[in-house]
């Protein structure tokens, strides 16, 4: 049995004449406000979301394993609905982590072709604000803790504030990651995301609070609306410029140096 294999370059080559102008695409719908196209695959969820003006129009595949192919169709038809080109956006958003290690390059590797090839500034926003953003929309929460699963008995976490002035969100604790037991929000929060189903047993409830919301996981939807302020504020960069958000790399390090005491060999 042959088995093909379809690498990312290939299905954006096939695909991306059509997003930049092939005839298909009719771009003669003109948007007022900017226009934001996002893509999202930090976790088992990919989505892809276009925001025009005040509509938002999106897409989402759960359950593949290989986001790069199902992504640019997504692409593909969200441009087809809001009958536009891609070169009509405005600006090319990710959500660029912390989370799957392939997922977090898939999506900053297919902003940047998109947008180097339409000459488009890219927006990334942290993962763990889209969620924080998510839950506020579902939930009124203005003080959230966000927890995703960060698999190997770990979690990223991050708390975030959104002001009564509506002026964006404020950092609390930085984007961390660490050992469920080691959460420690500050004051009274709404938790959310699906790290509190994942490792339930090591978080101390008194800590959390009685809201959870364990079902709320990243979507390109909420990465769009938070680039779409972004953008407003200047916070673009050219495509080349676009970068992930690791942190798992600070744990490979200290592995590395906990194998040189052992050995007694130093890099």
């Amino acid at each position: 049995m042959s088995v093909q294999v379809v690498h990312c370059s290939d299905i954006f080559m096939s695909i991306f004449p059509k997003l930049c102008g092939a005839p298909d695409c009719v771009g003669a719908v003109k948007y007022a406000m900017p226009v934001i196209l996002a893509i999202e695959t930090s976790s088992e969820l990919a989505s892809a979301a276009l925001l025009c003006g005040e509509q938002v129009f999106s897409r989402e595949s759960g359950g593949v394993q290989t986001h790069s192919q199902t992504i640019l169709p997504m692409v593909q038809s969200l441009l087809a609905q809001a009958e536009i080109r891609l070169s009509a956006c405005d600006a090319i958003a990710f959500g660029a982590g912390p989370g799957s290690f392939t997922g977090v390059r898939t999506a900053c590797g297919i902003a940047q072709g998109l947008a180097f090839g339409a000459d488009l500034p890219v927006v990334s926003v942290v993962t763990l604000m889209a969620v924080a953003e998510a839950c506020r929309l579902a939930t009124q929460a203005t003080d959230v803790l966000v927890i995703l699963d960060a698999r190997m008995n770990e979690v990223y976490w991050a708390q975030y504030r959104y002001p009564i002035s509506g002026d964006g969100w404020q950092v609390i604790i930085e984007p961390t990651l660490s050992a469920a037991g080691a959460v420690i929000p500050q004051g009274e929060v709404v938790a959310c995301g699906n790290g509190l189903s994942a490792y339930a047993a090591a978080f101390d409830p008194t800590l959390l609070g009685k809201r959870v919301f364990p079902n709320v996981v990243p979507h390109a939807v909420q990465i769009a609306l938070l680039a779409n302020q972004f953008f407003a504020r200047g916070q673009a960069v050219i495509a080349r410029d676009a970068q992930p958000l690791y942190l798992r790399n600070k744990i490979a390090l200290t592995t590395a140096e906990r194998m040189a005491k052992v050995t007694g060999v130093t890099a």
